[in-house]
């Protein structure tokens, strides 16, 4: 008789737990779309820093340009891929839970993004006082292939170490456009 009365107790505290186990379980989940959203926002300001300089639109300073390129950098690679686990995924996050089915590609392109940041953060390092021509695209460089979504098999890839800082942010920003074209949804 105390077995079974013990087992009800355990049995009914057990349930009464869950709700609390379900919130925190939410909460939690809910703080890792915030943490996601508040680093997506950041790096969305400070590509557009970065663009606002080569386009003209903003005045250049290197010191914004590095910590600009910094901001970016440390968001990609590794901090990227640790940003989307799998339980964050799906509404009401913008995230697409097709990140898991496809967990190998999204992590790919997260590190290419990490690597063009990367290389960008260490030519801001050495950023002149003013923008000069071996920051700048120029007309001979192709934007084709940048993003691992849509690169061709057995294309060659430019090291980034050697491509303009203007290049290289245009790289990122085509990855950024391919990974949300495939992997972030619309959420009302």
């Amino acid at each position: 008789m105390r077995t079974m009365r013990r087992t009800a107790i355990i049995g009914a505290l057990s349930l009464a737990c869950v709700p609390a186990v379900l919130a925190a379980t939410h909460s939690g989940r809910d703080a890792i779309v915030e943490a996601r959203q508040a680093s997506m926002k950041e790096m969305a300001a400070a590509a557009k820093t970065i663009a606002g300089m080569f386009d003209g639109k903003r005045a250049y300073d290197a010191a914004a340009f590095k910590a600009a390129a910094e901001a970016l950098r440390a968001r990609a690679g590794p901090t990227l891929i640790a940003e989307f686990p799998g339980a964050s995924l799906g509404a009401p996050s913008s995230a697409k839970l097709e990140i898991n089915q496809a967990r190998p590609e999204f992590e790919a392109l997260a590190r290419h993004i990490g690597r063009l940041t990367d290389a960008l953060a260490a030519k801001a390092e050495q950023a002149p006082a003013h923008i000069s021509d071996e920051m700048r695209m120029g007309a001979g460089l192709a934007m084709d292939g940048g993003s691992l979504l849509g690169k061709r098999r057995g294309a060659s890839e430019p090291d980034p170490a050697k491509l303009p800082a203007e290049h290289l942010l245009h790289l990122i920003l085509q990855d950024c456009s391919s990974c949300h074209s495939k992997f972030r949804q619309k959420v009302e």
